[in-house]
């Protein structure tokens, strides 16, 4: 049945209020990072403005911004491709033989924040001599990303029929054999969920690398500290710097946002 003119009117400005107050605090960041500190700070707000790129200058020149790239996607591709190793087999099991009270467990570890974890690693790190070091940011890491890994493909698991690793068995395949040829393919749309939900929450950790680093492994957040000092505040360095750390995340979630709807509400639907 087609739709009158009045109800897509109505339904495109519903639209608008649900998105505008969502959109306007990155507009207003990606805007903010083209202006100068008077600009920002200045009453009304401007909205037309004489761009700049000094902030931008700032970020890249200053800031050793490219280390601290280096050093997040360093961390971030670490953390999430060891918690794929550690965590599909994991929920695997937790699956397969319904051990829920461990999956309940680690998510506890992932709900606990993470700063009551902050103090054991940095006395663990700091007698073994690792600090500043990739290892310790990627071990740190591990504590967000594993955990999300196992509560996603734990519950994807579940929607794959017991029936075909049945045959695959039968056919004299081992139960390993028949987890790498049927379920992992099967279940691709929740891995690419995972892991880019994992690596975004690590790449946009700041926590563990401000107490766990030095000038060597800092990650990108640390960029944005860097603009804020004691006596002021560089705005136009803090929304460019955001406005860089941001960009990929978003870019990443747009490549696989197909497969991350379909990886988070695979279980919704299950009966």
């Amino acid at each position: 049945m087609k739709k009158s003119p009045l109800f897509n009117l109505f339904f495109f400005l519903l639209i608008l209020i649900v998105v505008i107050p969502m959109l306007f605090p990155f507009l207003w960041m990606f805007m903010s990072s083209f202006k100068s500190q008077i600009d920002i700070i200045s009453w009304p707000p401007k909205f037309v403005f004489k761009p700049i790129t000094g902030n931008y200058q700032k970020v890249f020149g200053e800031q050793n911004f490219l280390l601290y790239l280096k050093n997040s996607s360093v961390i971030g591709f670490s953390a999430v491709f060891l918690s794929l190793i550690i965590g599909l087999p994991a929920s695997y099991s937790i699956a397969r033989f319904r051990q829920k009270k461990l999956l309940m467990l680690i998510l506890v570890a992932r709900l606990m924040p993470g700063i009551s974890f902050l103090m054991p690693w940095y006395i663990v790190f700091s007698r073994i001599r690792l600090m500043d070091s990739y290892t310790a940011l990627i071990l740190s890491h591990m504590l967000i990303t594993l955990p999300v890994v196992v509560w996603i493909m734990s519950a994807y698991f579940e929607t794959i029929p017991l029936e075909m690793e049945a045959s695959a068995m039968v056919d004299g395949a081992t139960r390993q054999r028949a987890f790498f040829s049927i379920v992992l393919p099967l279940s691709m749309p929740g891995v690419v969920t995972s892991t880019t939900l994992s690596f975004i929450f690590s790449w946009n950790n700041f926590m563990f690398s401000q107490v766990l680093s030095m000038e060597k492994t800092r990650t990108l957040p640390i960029a944005v500290y860097n603009f804020m000092s004691y006596a002021e505040v560089d705005w136009g360095g803090v929304m460019a710097a955001a406005v860089a750390i941001v960009t990929p995340a978003i870019i990443l979630t747009m490549i696989f946002q197909k497969y991350v709807v379909k990886g988070l509400t695979v279980g919704a639907v299950k009966g």
